[in-house]
């Protein structure tokens, strides 16, 4: 019983209080998945450099004494020397927590090789990898995640976010939503749901080269778009082809550096609501949600069965 929530603004200022606003919606989903809460957040593109976000432990991990603490400062030292070796230059960094980092790079390699570098370092895990994306996800609710991260000053254009009730797989980061749909930069995905065919397409997906960081079953969304953007499909099309292909009962949002879509299952079983006007659009499991950005009555409606929508700021 998930909830998930996207929101986007028309006027691609970058000025909106997005971190604020996703607050509010994903708090008021708390009753929902009060496991982990995420954030997949777009802000304006600073120049031609990549914001990379990593964790370098799970976050019960520095419960663990001395030990994991020593391991975590090593960790972080080999990504700077593996960034070092392949010529990626650190413009910034930042430490939200001791276990997950925020570093504004510059990359002129291919993302897919030096991600798949870094990763190769036991406990290193990239959450997301854009010009504007910046991918959040934590243990707790969302006022403790924003909290901790200091999201409510995050200024930008549009953001997904998901509360997590875990049911297939562990509680951790690492199975916490959103999903990068990796290699590409500014692509995120969060999803409310059951995949019945997750196992026998994520083989495929492995097979063909695709990496998966978690047991999750909705990480398989974010391949699956991955994996179809990789072979030039446009993402529309790519989410009307996953309507087919998924099996199961799924709502899902994804998110691009300017779009923001959202599909629904042939059985419509997982709730999905909408506010649509000139400036924004709001979605969410519930109408809740979307009632906290407003003083005024609102007007909403449901998509419908095996719906494809997608809206661009």
């Amino acid at each position: 019983m998930c909830g998930i929530v996207g929101l986007i603004h028309k006027n691609n200022g970058g000025s909106e209080n997005v971190g604020s606003q996703m607050t509010s919606m994903l708090q008021a989903l708390k009753h929902r998945g009060p496991d982990s809460t995420g954030y997949a957040m777009y802000g304006k593109s600073n120049n031609n450099n990549y914001i990379m976000r990593f964790k370098v432990a799970e976050s019960e991990d520095v419960k663990g004494g001395y030990d994991i603490h020593t391991k975590i400062s090593k960790r972080i030292d080999e990504v700077d020397s593996r960034l070092k070796s392949l010529g990626v230059k650190i413009i910034s960094k930042d430490n939200p927590t001791e276990y997950s980092l925020r570093y504004e790079v510059s990359i002129s390699k291919d993302i897919k090789n030096v991600v798949d570098y870094l990763e190769d370092i036991e406990g290193v895990e990239i959450l997301s990898v854009g010009h504007s994306l910046e991918l959040i996800k934590d243990l707790g609710d969302a006022n403790v995640v924003s909290n901790q991260y200091k999201l409510d000053g995050f200024k930008g254009t549009h953001g997904i976010g998901h509360t997590r009730m875990a049911t297939e797989s562990d509680v951790d980061i690492s199975s916490a939503h959103p999903y990068w749909a990796y290699p590409f930069s500014d692509i995120s995905v969060v999803h409310n749901g059951q995949l019945t065919n997750y196992w026998t397409n994520r083989r495929d997906l492995e097979r063909r080269g695709h990496r998966f960081s978690s047991k999750c079953d909705s990480e398989l969304i974010a391949v699956y778009i991955a994996d179809k953007m990789n072979q030039g499909v446009d993402l529309e099309t790519a989410m009307k082809d996953s309507v087919k292909y998924l099996d199961g009962v799924f709502t899902y949002i994804v998110a691009t550096k300017d779009q923001l879509g959202m599909a629904k299952d042939v059985m419509a079983a997982k709730p999905m609501v909408v506010y649509e006007s000139e400036d924004m659009i709001a979605l969410a499991s519930e109408e809740v949600a979307i009632r906290t950005l407003f003083d005024s009555q609102i007007d909403t409606f449901d998509p419908y069965h095996g719906e494809v929508r997608v809206w661009k700021n």
